[in-house]
């Protein structure tokens, strides 16, 4: 009965939806359920440190109830997507045009590019091609050859835009995990081309379809819905990607891998992520927050991700912790003591 926890992750298409179809302050109904209640809620949850029998997990590693779920989403995005694109051409209110476009910006960071994620790392052709066309609907389909080739080898190193040094605020960090991120893809790419003996312009090049498939995707919404929903969702899907690395920087903020003798870094291992076991994010980001046990072993499930004493925890749930790093003074002061008395207490890891 366990699985049916993860119904609850449908109020998050629920609650985008209703705001986008809102005509007065309840547009905001989303942003305040992500970013208001569920924060508060959680700061006075416990957080679940319970995993899975072993007999447990090959059963909800089987069952297709998880894998159908998630499906889902992949609709759910499109559907939300033609609504605003549509609706937003009749919207005259300023404070109405802000509204729908945020919410749709958290449809892109939520359900486009989180799901996307979990998706990426499935090794069906389907799951993949799933995966990318979430992205697209974020604009950020790079992500796909980044994060999977790049993120998930350089992780917790100086070679991985998109792991957090300590002592670097937010808003720098968007600038560099965002502009090198999307060159380490371009790199990687090209890497892989060569090493298969591929020309660089050709189908091959992952890169390159991106680009034009994402060209094309705006051109289209230009054409059919005009300018005003093609500046709207461009400005929805920078507001998901600046949801995205946001989570990338709490994710692994200050954390390192230790360098060997031989100039190659240690394995990944879960102590080189922040876990947050609050079960309300967890359900609502498909376990994202679970992330130690994801970068351990990335192709394990949503559904039977595991917690790990030794890994960094965080305070409290993805939600508060992103708003936390908002406020770069409050989120050192909060984070930094955190990282020290891990520090102190553990010699399995280097801590920037």
């Amino acid at each position: 009965m366990k699985k049916y926890k993860y119904l609850f992750c449908l109020l998050i298409p629920i609650s985008i939806g209703s705001s986008l179809m809102a005509d007065n302050f309840l547009v905001f109904k989303s942003l305040v359920f992500l970013f208001i209640i569920i924060p508060i809620i959680e700061l006075f949850t416990k957080a679940d440190k319970s995993n899975l029998t072993t007999e447990g997990e090959t059963i909800a590693k089987s069952a297709p109830f998880y894998d159908i779920l998630i499906y889902l989403f992949v609709p759910f995005q499109f559907i939300l997507l033609f609504y605003f694109l549509y609706d937003i051409n009749s919207v005259t209110k300023t404070y109405l045009l802000v509204g729908k476009t945020v919410s749709m910006g958290l449809a892109c960071g939520v359900i486009g590019i989180n799901v996307a994620h979990e998706l990426g790392h499935r090794s069906t052709w389907y799951e993949k091609l799933m995966s990318k066309a979430l992205l697209m609907t974020s604009l950020y389909m790079h992500f796909f050859i980044e994060h999977n080739f790049g993120h998930h080898q350089n992780v917790s190193t100086d070679h991985d835009p998109a792991s957090a040094k300590r002592g670097e605020s937010l808003y720098a960090f968007h600038l560099r995990s965002i502009f090198s991120g999307y060159i380490s893809a371009w790199k990687i790419q090209s890497e892989m081309l060569n090493r298969k003996g591929k020309f660089f312009f050709s189908i091959d090049n992952e890169m390159i379809l991106f680009c034009v498939i994402q060209l094309v995707f705006l051109i289209s919404i230009f054409f059919l819905f005009g300018t005003k929903s093609l500046l709207a969702f461009i400005a929805a899907a920078l507001i998901g990607i600046f949801l995205l690395e946001t989570v990338n920087y709490i994710e692994h903020y200050g954390l390192r891998r230790k360098r060997k003798e031989n100039g190659d870094y240690e394995r990944t291992m879960p102590v080189h992520s922040w876990n947050s076991n609050h079960p309300i994010g967890r359900i609502f980001l498909f376990e994202l927050s679970r992330h130690s046990d994801h970068h351990f072993i990335s192709s394990r499930k949503y559904q039977i991700l595991r917690h790990f004493e030794d890994s960094p925890q965080m305070p409290t749930g993805y939600p508060g912790m992103m708003l936390l790093s908002t406020v770069p003074p409050l989120w050192f002061f909060f984070i930094h003591k955190r990282l020290d008395a891990y520090k102190s207490q553990n010699s399995v890891s280097e801590l920037a």
